[in-house]
């Protein structure tokens, strides 16, 4: 991929243009430590894990509530933990905190900030999506319009600003909280791929292209 097609600022238009994807894998809903235990195997042997979190919207000016969802992304599923029934804590930062695990995403420090405002940890082994853009002097820095330069495909955002604090999430919050965190996670390898963040090369496992084509299919 030609770096010079990446720093060229896609229209919405163009991007509204573009055939809309969704996650279509394995996804948890985690709302008790019985099921974060049981999804600790998987998130524990992940190298990468794509991050993202959802916050209910405020409507009172200044005012912004706390997460109230965690979207975690491996290569075999994704989970998303209701923080409304699992409070953040422990055995969250066990994961957020290790060194050895990448967590990537978008906006993942002041994620992060908003994070540790409920239960004080330093979290390790963050890549800002939109920082390794904008060092690459990339205009898109924002997931949808990463998602579209990158892979010529659309993100909903349709859901962005509905109530996450629900005490079941819509199918449709469920598909939109699942491909933020999962196509954060193929964007962190498709730029590790084009050698965008060297450092980060011994994690990169390649990206089928008929994987990538499957994914595409509209919601």
């Amino acid at each position: 991929m030609d770096m010079d097609v990446l720093r060229r600022r896609l229209s919405c238009e163009e991007i509204n243009a573009m055939p809309l994807c969704h996650y279509e894998g394995a996804v948890q809903v985690i709302r008790t430590l019985e099921d974060w235990k049981n999804a600790l195997p998987d998130l524990r042997s992940a190298d990468l894990i794509g991050f993202d979190t959802e916050t209910r919207p405020s409507f009172r000016k200044g005012r912004r509530n706390s997460p109230a969802l965690i979207q975690l992304a491996t290569a075999s599923a994704v989970y998303l933990v209701q923080l409304a029934f699992l409070p953040f804590g422990p055995h969250l930062v066990e994961i957020l905190a290790n060194p050895d695990q990448v967590k990537a995403g978008v906006g993942i420090r002041d994620d992060m900030r908003d994070l540790a405002r409920l239960y004080d940890f330093e979290p390790a082994g963050l890549v800002d999506l939109g920082g390794v853009a904008r060092a690459h002097k990339m205009p898109s820095q924002g997931l949808r319009t990463l998602t579209a330069n990158f892979f010529g495909w659309r993100i909903s955002k349709g859901s962005q600003c509905s109530n996450w604090s629900l005490m079941e999430l819509t199918p449709r919050q469920i598909a939109y909280a699942a491909t933020d965190a999962w196509i954060g996670r193929l964007i962190f390898l498709r730029m590790c791929e084009m050698g965008l963040i060297p450092s980060c090369r011994n994690l990169c496992e390649p990206l089928p292209e008929d994987y990538l084509a499957a994914a595409g299919s509209p919601v």
